[in-house]
């Protein structure tokens, strides 16, 4: 049991720090923003590199802050019935979560985007506007890390609901 609670913490550990780095780039978005709108409105002058700089940062911290969100319990979650359960039944549904929802939804992304994400490093696939980033190859890689770090968060949870599950329940009869 301490081993799986390890690996749980592991990722948990990962996914954390992977999404404090990458919030760093929201700074670096309204900086960005800040100068477009300067150079534009201030200067006359305009940047295709600085405006998708800007879309390309947007696209890194959704998509690798996205286990980030799913550990902290940030996503979008119906909480109707959720709030009263158990921490047995909130393991129960979290659990069943992963495995009929999240699991499948993170491994079709993984095949349905890994074509399109190849021919696009097969190509080096740059920017269809002029002075803009040739870097699309790398921005279209972030859709197999958004699967793989949904994946590897789904597993860190699935073990905690896991743990959580096949602890020692309570006896309901005696006083805390």
């Amino acid at each position: 049991m301490d081993r799986l609670h390890d690996i749980s913490e592991r990722i948990h550990g990962f996914n954390e720090a992977l999404g404090r780095a990458v919030a760093w780039l929201t700074l670096a978005m309204v900086l960005l923003t800040f100068l477009i709108v300067v150079l534009r409105y201030g200067l006359d002058m305009g940047s295709i590199a600085v405006q998708e700089a800007v879309t390309y940062l947007h696209a890194t911290v959704f998509m690798a802050g996205a286990a980030y969100t799913l550990h902290h319990r940030a996503h979008v979650r119906v909480d109707i019935f959720y709030r009263d359960l158990s921490e047995r039944g909130k393991a129960w549904v979290n659990l069943l979560g992963c495995l009929l929802f999240l699991f499948p939804m993170c491994l079709f992304i993984l095949w349905s985007s890994w074509d399109y994400v190849l021919g696009s490093w097969r190509l080096m696939e740059g920017s269809r506007e002029a002075g803009g980033l040739p870097l699309v190859f790398l921005l279209k890689s972030l859709i197999p890390v958004l699967a793989l770090t949904l994946i590897a968060e789904g597993v860190a949870m699935t073990i905690d609901n896991i743990l959580i599950l096949r602890s020692p329940q309570p006896d309901p009869d005696e006083a805390p």
